[in-house]
């Protein structure tokens, strides 16, 4: 339900919300393990879907923030929170993330050195919670969007967009529609003359 443009959310969303943001604070503003730590049950688990890396219970969710995540941060880094859904015991966070690739990214880029290149990108995060805790993060976004805007991949020919993306759902009419399949289109056309 809503009244004007703002929802309406109970007590016990509200408090999801709360512990939600007091987790993104231990991890993006004061980059603390133990704070972010304290917002999540002992068996939770985290999942950056595209590249396989988190952990499950707090022991590996602790060395995974420690040393692949929290340390490994562009300085630059900034969420951009397009919409955020509140369920039971789930959050759906859409957002843009912008960064320059200045520093070692194991947590999304394992093995591929700081190109100083800037990257946009839109990332969806779904949250569940236990126990009025964090008990999972499963992070999802686009591998290839990232891997183009940093120049190892060549979307020439490919059905891929870079930075657009993050571009289109920050403002839809931005970036025009179709384009891929209009480009696709040409090409066969081109090809079949």
């Amino acid at each position: 339900m809503t009244v004007g443009t703002a929802p309406v959310l109970t007590v016990a969303q509200q408090e999801l919300a709360a512990v939600w943001e007091e987790h993104l604070k231990g991890e993006f503003a004061d980059r603390n393990v133990e704070e972010t730590l304290a917002t999540m049950v002992a068996d939770a688990h985290v999942n950056h879907v595209p590249v396989l890396t988190g952990g499950v219970g707090r022991d590996a969710c602790g060395d995974f923030y420690g040393r692949w995540f929290i340390p490994r941060m562009p300085p630059d880094l900034e969420i951009v929170l397009v919409s955020r859904t509140i369920g039971a015991a789930r959050i759906v966070d859409e957002m843009v993330l912008r960064f320059t690739h200045s520093v070692e990214m194991p947590w999304m880029l394992p093995g591929v050195a700081p190109t100083g290149k800037p990257v946009a990108i839109p990332m969806i995060a779904i949250v569940h919670f236990r126990e009025a805790k964090v008990a999972s993060e499963h992070i999802y976004w686009d591998q290839a969007s990232v891997l183009v805007q940093l120049g190892l991949l060549d979307a020439a020919g490919l059905p891929i967009a870079g930075r657009e993306s993050a571009a289109k759902v920050l403002d839809p009419a931005a970036v025009p529609s179709n384009r891929l399949i209009l480009r696709s289109e040409a090409a066969v056309s081109a090809a079949g003359a």
